[in-house]
């Protein structure tokens, strides 16, 4: 994490006396932080290798931004923008990965802070009715004695309950997070978020791209932007390449910078799942050579540390063992940064259901739907019919307006947890289904940043999830993304010029399932150990009954349970690495 900032605040007027000790700039110092702007009762302090961006005597912008051609904006920022426009400005403006700090131009202790839609900079927060802190790593505040980590046991029910729903709750009692694309209001008495930023926007009839040639060619430019402005910034990249379609466009684009990047695919301890004859392809096509990572099963462990920031459960098993690897990798090339095409099959409209013909009947009507439906019979290699009916049982579905819970291995008090609610939630009433299904997913891509943490001293990049590629992608009706019965059709047709034939025509894709059964069954008795004797069965979170029929039986076909144990695992971690047994 290599963007650190806390910013301190006084809810009293200056002639107030404050009853909690000061928080002087040598104690910042020791964190490696100073300050870099203060406005009545309001401090922002950050790291000397975070960039900032300053708006006159308004505030500052914590972070990289970009102008719309990609351009990065350093020093000051030029905007007229009046007092309660700038968010606006920004977004319509602008694009990176930052926090904007908007502070008040009178003498009331008043801040708006902003998160760009991508939620490159992280961001926490706590307020009492005397002040408080927002920052990007939790620990800082913690070690300024400003917050005493504490459980919160409902917290965790709902993670679990509503898995992968990332919502401004955090699993610590008293800390939020502010969410990408939402903006905080901090006022003299309370506090207040709002969406500054939703996807809903850019899927509206006004917002659509009419034509798949106008769609081809505003994809490519936003994800061509996006690559080329981020790597810009950075010395020395490492490319996450795992072969298939995603990351291999990201690669395509940095291959003009092949000189400072290092290409890498990651090769699992499974047959399975060696993808290296696609990034050689890959590779081939760029002339530079590709540098393999092995995963073995000693790889993956069930107990390690979490990260200082982390407020949540988010770093899995796998996940951990993989961090480990890449960050070998990056001190062997010296790299900077991580460059990743996470998020591709969400932003490229990878939907494994009929709501694109769906889509197309609604929106377009018998013709385009016709042809939808058969684009559709050829992508999942059924007959037309059967798509056919798939698609109207879409069209005739009942729509739900929350999210999906798991309630497997749960206990009874943690299945009467309600939803949280989060700011893309409920999608509007006239919404098509795809489109709501896409940004459901991207609810879901929230998860990235906090699960791939790659150390503390280099960025991770994920350009497909940037402000200019989301939008662009959302624009584009889900029908035209399965055209001619291919999956990420518009990203396919965008970047056909500049990729391999066998990965441009790719229709499979590998995962990791069987390596994750492969290490349950070794693990099991570890596993079912660290369960049995941990927090979330002392707090009566799951339902050890459930869990101990499991373990006793073997898996079985398609069975994804041992998935769910796993996630079970990576609760208990980070609830251990909280609080220590």
């Amino acid at each position: 994490m290599r963007h650190r900032f806390i910013v301190l605040m006084n809810r009293r007027s200056r002639s107030d006396e404050d009853p909690r000790p000061a928080v002087d700039e040598a104690a910042m110092r020791t964190l490696g932080m100073s300050c870099r702007q203060s406005m009545h009762s309001v401090r922002v302090f950050a790291s000397t290798n975070t960039p900032i961006v300053t708006i006159p005597g308004r505030g500052l912008i914590v972070g990289d931004l970009f102008t719309k051609d990609g351009r990065p904006v350093t020093g000051t920022l030029p905007t007229g923008a009046a007092s309660g426009e700038l968010e606006n400005h920004l977004l319509n403006h602008y694009w990176g990965e930052y926090i904007a700090i908007e502070l008040s131009e009178d003498n009331s202790p008043v801040c708006r802070i902003m998160r760009d839609p991508s939620g490159g900079v992280r961001c926490v927060y706590s307020f009492d009715g005397e002040g408080g802190f927002i920052t990007s790593d939790i620990s800082a505040a913690i070690e300024l004695g400003l917050y005493r980590k504490t459980i919160d046991w409902d917290s965790i029910s709902h993670w679990l309950l509503f898995s992968y729903l990332r919502t401004g709750r955090t699993a610590l009692r008293d800390l939020h997070e502010l969410l990408p694309g939402c903006s905080l209001s901090i006022g003299v008495s309370r506090t207040e978020v709002r969406p500054a930023w939703s996807p809903w926007t850019f899927v509206s009839n006004s917002a659509r791209t009419s034509t798949p040639r106008e769609a081809i060619d505003e994809v490519r430019s936003a994800v061509s932007l996006a690559v080329g402005a981020l790597a810009g910034v950075e010395d020395r990249i490492i490319l996450e390449l795992s072969g298939g379609l995603d990351s291999s466009i990201v690669a395509a684009c940095l291959g003009s910078r092949n000189s400072r990047v290092r290409y890498c695919n990651m090769v699992v301890e499974d047959g399975g799942t060696d993808e290296r004859q696609y990034a050689e392809l890959m590779t081939a096509r760029l002339d530079v050579d590709l540098n393999i990572v092995d995963v073995r099963f000693g790889d993956v462990r069930f107990d390690y540390p979490t990260p200082r920031w982390s407020v949540i459960p988010s770093i899995g098993a796998l996940q951990n063992g993989i961090n480990d690897l890449w960050e070998n990798a990056a001190k062997a090339h010296d790299a900077t940064s991580f460059f990743s095409g996470a998020g591709g099959d969400t932003v490229f409209c990878y939907l494994k259901t009929a709501a694109p013909a769906a889509d197309a009947l609604k929106e377009r009507g018998l013709v385009t739907g016709i042809n939808a439906v058969r684009n559709l019979s050829s992508l999942h290699q059924c007959t037309f019919w059967k798509a056919g009916r798939l698609t109207l049982r879409k069209l005739l579905r009942r729509k739900n307006a929350g999210w999906k819970s798991d309630r497997s291995f749960l206990s009874a008090s943690a299945l009467a947890i309600s939803l949280q609610p989060h700011p893309w939630l409920p999608a509007p009433p006239d919404v098509l289904p795809g489109d709501r299904e896409k940004i459901f997913d991207l609810m879901g891509n929230q998860l990235f940043r906090d699960s791939t943490p790659r150390g503390e001293g280099r960025s991770m990049r994920f350009p497909l999830l940037s402000q200019p590629v989301v939008e662009a992608c959302l624009r584009v009706p889900t029908w035209m993304w399965i055209d001619e019965g291919r999956n990420r059709s518009i990203a396919r047709d965008a970047f056909s010029d500049l990729l391999p034939d066998r990965i441009l025509n790719r229709r499979s894709k590998e995962s990791h399932l069987n390596y994750m059964a492969a290490v349950y069954t070794r693990s099991k008795p570890e596993i079912r150990n660290i369960l049995g004797c941990g927090h979330l069965r002392s707090q009566g979170i799951v339902d050890w009954e459930a869990l101990e029929t499991f373990f006793e039986s073997g898996l079985v076909a398609r069975d994804m349970s041992f998935l769910r144990v796993i996630d079970l695992c990576m609760v208990e971690n980070w609830l251990r690495d909280q609080l220590p047994v």
